[in-house]
């Protein structure tokens, strides 16, 4: 493409040299003509060379006696043209005083000067190194945008990603409750199923409410996911509703309130619920049957949720099942709202889940303070 748009450009201008000499019939001011206007195909890939050939051939024809064309104006339409090329394609500002010396030469040559006609020279350069910089700046606004496109389509699978792993982590915590309730009351089924009928059915209830409650939570994931209002959200009702689950299911929990954990945002009370159930669920699988205590304190600017258990007495039947995910999981979502969560064991050998949760959402960064 570009190879024939050079040569183009040396078809016309070589055109415009011979058109401009017809009226003058003088063999060499015709062949200077033509070739100073076919030498401006050299002007994009060899810039330098073209405009020194373009001031040779004014110094040269100048000293025969005549120029190309055979006129002042005709030789400064071609050294003009010559001169915005320069401007276009050669970053150097020095092409202008060399094609006006050399044009003064060749007419000075020639016998006579054309003055006026010099300030043309000039002129075009500067126009031909204006378009330049305005294809450059418009070249680098494309790059830019071309960059800007990467960065949002990057930016949109990341978010794609972001939200997967944050599906999986709700699903993980929502099956993971279940199962292992479900579980515990299982093992424990099969220990006093030909024992006492009774208490059987109140495992095999307590396995259906696990059920339940999974599938209450399902529907209300999905109801969230797709952008649909959810029937309920979690508050200290449904944190208290889950901890009597836990006791029904036979792990001993209590559940105590301190301070003033009355209007809590919807969004802290839905991490509280998190941090709670995620206790509970390590308890049944690592220290069942050890009691389990769930505090919330309320204090002036955070909700500090606590869940603490003490060692199991016996091997817990779901050691090693777990994989982290809930915590980690558990540990974003309180980081995002500007808490904190610690975890570890506790000094009589159990295990301690505790999140501090501001009540207020924090500032977006850049933002400052209201005012």
């Amino acid at each position: 493409m570009a190879r024939r748009r050079d040569v183009l450009i040396a078809l016309a201008g070589a055109a415009c040299g011979a058109g401009a000499t017809l009226v003058w019939s003088e063999d060499p001011e015709y062949v200077s003509a033509i070739v100073l206007g076919a030498a401006l195909a050299g002007s994009r890939p060899w810039p330098r060379a073209t405009w020194l050939f373009a001031a040779a051939v004014m110094v040269v024809t100048g000293a025969f006696g005549t120029v190309p064309g055979g006129d002042g104006i005709v030789s400064t339409l071609l050294i003009s043209a010559h001169a915005f090329a320069a401007g276009h394609n050669d970053e150097r500002w020095w092409p202008v005083p060399v094609l006006l010396a050399a044009t003064g030469v060749g007419w000075g040559l020639m016998g006579h000067v054309e003055g006026m006609f010099l300030f043309a020279i000039p002129a075009i350069w500067f126009a031909g190194r204006t378009v330049r910089e305005r294809e450059l700046v418009a070249a680098e606004l494309a790059q830019r945008n071309r960059e800007l496109e990467e960065e949002r389509e990057a930016f949109a699978q990341l978010s794609v990603r972001y939200e997967r792993a944050r599906i999986a982590s709700e699903l993980h915590d929502i099956v993971a409750h279940a199962i292992s309730v479900m579980v515990v009351q299982a093992s424990a089924g099969q220990r006093i199923a030909r024992v006492d009928e009774e208490a059987t059915d109140e495992v095999f209830e307590a396995i259906a409410g696990a059920a339940r409650e999974a599938e209450q939570d399902m529907h209300r994931l999905v109801a969230l996911l797709g952008d649909a209002e959810p029937a309920t959200s979690p508050d200290l009702t449904l944190i208290g509703e889950l901890v009597q689950r836990a006791n029904r299911s036979g792990l001993p929990a209590t559940l105590r309130i301190e301070g003033d954990c009355a209007d809590l945002d919807p969004a802290v009370a839905e991490i509280a619920f998190r941090v709670v159930r995620e206790g509970l669920t390590n308890a049944l699988r690592y220290a069942a049957g050890a009691p389990v205590t769930a505090t919330l304190r309320g204090e002036p600017d955070a909700l500090v949720v606590e869940v603490v258990n003490p060692a199991a007495e016996h091997a817990p039947a779901l050691a090693g099942t777990g994989t982290g995910t809930g915590l980690r999981g558990l540990a974003e979502r309180v980081g995002e709202r500007g808490g904190r969560v610690e975890s570890g064991p506790s000094a009589d050998g159990g295990w301690r889940l505790s999140a501090r949760v501001p009540r207020r959402a924090p500032l977006p960064a850049g933002s400052g303070r209201p005012r």
